[in-house]
């Protein structure tokens, strides 16, 4: 995700992790010596992993492509029976592209209507009042995902942040003059669900349906859980510390076996700022966590501290306690509050892949976007019962973090008092972050989405790039040499990790991993930064973010990487959407992206006959055309003989 720079200037864009490092430099103390000579130790390992992977012969499975054609080929000679598209090119204008026999459409805007008594959004100006401005669909799309119920298919979607340079008056340069603009702002953020329905004229968004609502950064919520009444998250507007206002930055998403709907709040430091410069102060001055997460005086620009106390770290210094964490929705109840779940520990959520171990209980994958972060995973003390009471399940349990050997073997290490020496479980889970690091977690690339194979017990992360590995620690001070799943200095290109959990079961505490692809460029190197043997001239890409499985157990991956199409980039064109074979190793590419945008997000209808695709911070004029301002949206993809398409 880019953001605007302090300055406020759209121009100069940041992304979080850059804002942080900026704000929370990282002592550059991996020494030049220490990081060749990892590089050279490793290299016996690394090149099993390019050309089979770490685990595959333990495993009895290959991981790479072996016939020749998947191995060298390109777009217009890459074809298998698994595949039923003819792949395509990349592009570098300003639309999207779908294979021949397919076409796309937009369903939903920024700014369209959910009610009838709100405005539409201006294609030409921008701006808009603040009245009514939560009764339309969101700005920036990333994660989402399809309920059905009685008859009713209704989609959930999260809306990541807002472009402030077009949602205020042009001649405030992005700029909030009054608590009327910050609560524009806030109200276009959050969560928009909305009921669709497909006719004769395609797919529409049913307005005033009585299942279409919006969350916003105001809209009431319940804190549950371990922490939830802890003195760490009271405040003055809650003395109970189980009860607060909105949900922020929503990111990646996920879905209970009951049927709601799981939002992931990430990059939440960015709206907190201070009457006080808690940035010139003293680690050991700053509250616990600041530096850690990232909370600064002046965050991005938002300037919510400035016309909400709320926000105000100088005023209510445990605001921040009260987001980064996941948040459960029931689509089908729209007067229903929807509840923060602390059991699942807080940091920047990407992220929350349910699965279900055989005994019953619900696990749940998440991962946290930031260099040299971690991977977690939750386990339940209850099972699952269909039909059953769910309270609890999502916060009794024990949450874990990751631990990956270079032998391909791999350990859940429990988040506990004990093991972190940490004054109480509230604690353990409101600084989730502090915990890993005290158990001795594995630094990851920036653990992005997660998603577990629905024909085998096995689970994927994207972990998207990381500038820093092997050159600066993470936020928390812990070294990040090249290790495993990690094994590129410098990674601008990404990878997926893969495990497989023993006993089939994903409640085991210790499991086999490899890399299923390392994203690179074969024709600028012939070296690691090559990429693994299954990407060749025609798939190569960067930067691999959105991620979901078909019925057919094929993998969907969505890029957010660099498109300016030079140098390390060049043949990669914009972001993309590329779907891939987790038997043979496969990846071939669908869809791409209009210049500037990310591809995020990828649901399906309950007929499996449509594709719904997010883009977000589109550039140029798209989807409007005729010079309007870019809007992010949702797009739908078909079949033009309407078969199934996933």
């Amino acid at each position: 995700m880019a953001i605007d720079k302090p300055s406020n200037k759209v121009s100069t864009k940041l992304s979080a992790d850059d804002w942080d490092e900026a704000n929370f430099p990282r002592p550059n103390d991996n020494d030049f010596d220490r990081i060749v000579e990892r590089a050279i130790s490793r290299r016996g390992f690394l090149g099993g992993v390019l050309a089979f992977g770490s685990g595959a012969a333990a495993m009895g499975m290959g991981l790479f492509p072996t016939n020749s054609t998947a191995a060298t080929g390109t777009a217009s000679t890459v074809s298998t029976n698994r595949f039923p598209f003819t792949p395509i090119p990349i592009q570098t204008d300003g639309t999207v592209h779908v294979p021949a026999g397919y076409s796309w459409n937009t369903l939903v805007s920024w700014g369209q209507p959910l009610f009838s008594d709100a405005d539409g959004y201006d294609v030409t100006k921008g701006g808009g009042a603040v009245e009514k401005s939560d009764r339309v669909f969101g700005e920036n799309t990333d994660g989402m995902e399809i309920f059905s119920y009685r008859g009713h298919e209704i989609l959930a979607i999260n809306n990541e942040y807002t472009n402030r340079d077009i949602n205020l008056p042009a001649q405030q340069e992005g700029v909030p003059a009054n608590a009327a603009d910050v609560l524009k702002l806030q109200n276009l953020q959050g969560v928009s669900i909305m009921e669709i329905k497909e006719s004769e004229n395609g797919w529409q968004v049913v307005k005033d349906s009585p299942f279409n609502r919006r969350i916003t950064h105001n809209s009431p919520m319940k804190i549950a859980g371990p922490a939830a009444g802890h003195d760490l998250m009271k405040t003055a507007a809650d003395s109970t510390g189980t009860k607060s206002l909105g949900t922020m930055n929503n990111c990646g998403s996920g879905r209970t076996p009951w049927g709601t709907y799981l939002t992931c709040e990430e990059n939440f430091n960015g709206y907190f700022g201070s009457s006080e410069a808690i940035q010139d102060q003293k680690p050991n001055q700053s509250p616990r966590g600041y530096d850690r997460y990232g909370i600064g005086a002046d965050g991005w620009g938002y300037d919510y501290h400035k016309w909400d106390a709320r926000f105000d770290t100088a005023k209510n210094p445990n605001e921040p306690h009260r987001v980064g964490w996941v948040v459960e929705i029931d689509p089908s109840k729209p007067d229903s509050t929807p509840v923060k779940h602390t059991g699942l520990g807080r940091f920047k959520h990407e992220n929350a892949e349910v699965a279900l171990a055989p005994d019953g209980r619900v696990v749940v994958y998440m991962g946290d976007d930031e260099r040299g972060e971690f991977l977690y995973r939750f386990v339940s003390k209850d099972v699952y019962v269909p039909g059953g009471s769910t309270e609890g399940l999502l916060d009794n349990g024990t949450l874990y973090v990751a631990k990956f050997n270079d032998d391909g073997t791999g350990k859940w290490l429990a988040l506990t008092p004990e093991t972190t020496g940490m004054a109480s479980l509230a604690e353990v889970l409101i600084f989730a972050r502090e915990a890993g690091s005290a158990v001795g977690a594995t630094t990851m690339d920036r653990p992005e989405w997660i998603r577990v194979n629905p024909h085998a017990v096995e689970g994927y992360c994207c972990l998207t790039n990381n500038k820093n590995r092997g050159v600066k620690p993470n936020a928390g001070g812990d070294d990040t040499p090249t290790n495993g799943p990690n094994p590129r200095e410098s990674n601008h290109y990404g990878q997926i990790v893969r495990w497989r959990p023993h006993n089939d079961d994903y409640a085991s505490d210790t499991f086999d991993w490899d890399l299923y692809v390392m994203a690179g460029n074969p024709d600028v190197y012939s070296n690691e930064y090559g990429g693994s043997k299954n990407i060749n001239a025609g798939n190569m890409f960067n930067s691999p973010d959105g991620m979901a499985f078909d019925s057919n157990g094929l993998i969907w991956i969505q890029t957010d990487g660099k498109d300016n199409n030079e140098a390390d980039f060049a043949g990669m064109g914009n972001n993309q959407m590329l779907v891939g074979d987790p038997v043979t190793g496969e990846i071939v590419r669908f869809m791409t992206g209009p210049k500037g945008s990310e591809v995020t997000g990828l649901a399906w209808s309950v007929d499996r006959r449509t594709m719904f695709v997010g883009i977000q911070h589109p550039g140029g004029d798209w989807p409007d055309g005729n010079g309007a301002l870019p809007r992010s949206s949702i797009i739908t993809v078909k079949r033009n003989d309407n078969k199934l398409i996933g």
